[in-house]
């Protein structure tokens, strides 16, 4: 891989699950709170999964919440099924339900990729979430939070698969995912790497072997390759890093 930023990855270990969705929402806030001090506007790519909606749904019974502009914050996604609009395994769904519902949050802020019921097809959807981070600058994404599968993939980057290697966009349609649903759109690896900060968040003893692979730097696995400009950082619970 080209291009790996030179700072260390922390990892940061709390004794549960829960505590790993409550301590990252209130990290997400802060950094949140302390970005728009210094900047206009942050751009925030989130994750779906057990781990990211619970932490969003944290974020929402937060008092910290009420004390950031929403107005000028940014929400994008890491990747997303394609299926038709308000499907059950939609990320955007599920965050809407768990936090976004509750913002004062303007819908042109909310940077949802494209569903079955709108797009012909993945790569169509795929082509116009490029145009959308086109349109914003191409944001260095202040924060991007990432899941990550038993098998180490993260976004819809999966191991092996051609995705993982893909270059040149921002954005590309995924097939044959071996996670279902098996069409998705996914942020390439380059736009990942393109964050100022990426935080990887895993729980349970079902991670704990790819964790280990990742934190030693197997490039196999697309959750060891990805990194954030000034900061990597891992999330995650006693159980996921008990083969380190």
């Amino acid at each position: 891989m080209t291009g790996v930023s030179d700072h260390a990855t922390r990892v940061v270990v709390h004794p549960s699950a829960e505590a790993v969705t409550d301590a990252t929402a209130a990290r997400l806030l802060v950094t949140l709170i302390d970005t728009l001090s210094v900047q206009d506007r942050a751009d925030v790519v989130l994750t779906g999964g057990t781990v990211g909606i619970a932490t969003l749904a944290a974020a929402a019974r937060s008092p910290l919440a009420s004390a950031i502009d929403w107005t000028s914050v940014h929400l994008w996604w890491g990747d997303e099924r394609f299926v038709p609009a308000g499907d059950a395994d939609r990320n955007e769904g599920q965050a809407q339900e768990a936090l976004l519902g509750s913002l004062p949050l303007p819908e042109e802020n909310i940077h949802r990729m494209g569903a079955s019921s709108a797009f012909a097809s993945a790569e169509e959807a795929a082509a116009a979430y490029a145009d959308d981070i086109a349109a914003a600058g191409a944001p260095a994404w202040d924060v991007l939070m990432l899941g990550m599968g038993p098998d180490g993939h993260v976004a819809s980057l999966f191991p092996g698969h051609a995705g993982y290697e893909a270059r040149g966009s921002e954005a590309i349609a995924v097939h044959d995912s071996p996670k279902p649903p098996p069409t998705r759109v996914s942020l390439t690896l380059e736009s990942i790497r393109r964050a100022k900060r990426v935080w990887i968040v895993a729980a349970g003893a079902a991670k704990a072997d790819v964790v280990a692979r990742s934190l030693h730097g197997d490039l196999e696995l697309p959750a060891a390759a990805a990194r954030g400009t000034a900061e990597t950082l891992w999330l995650v619970d006693a159980e996921a890093v008990a083969k380190v």
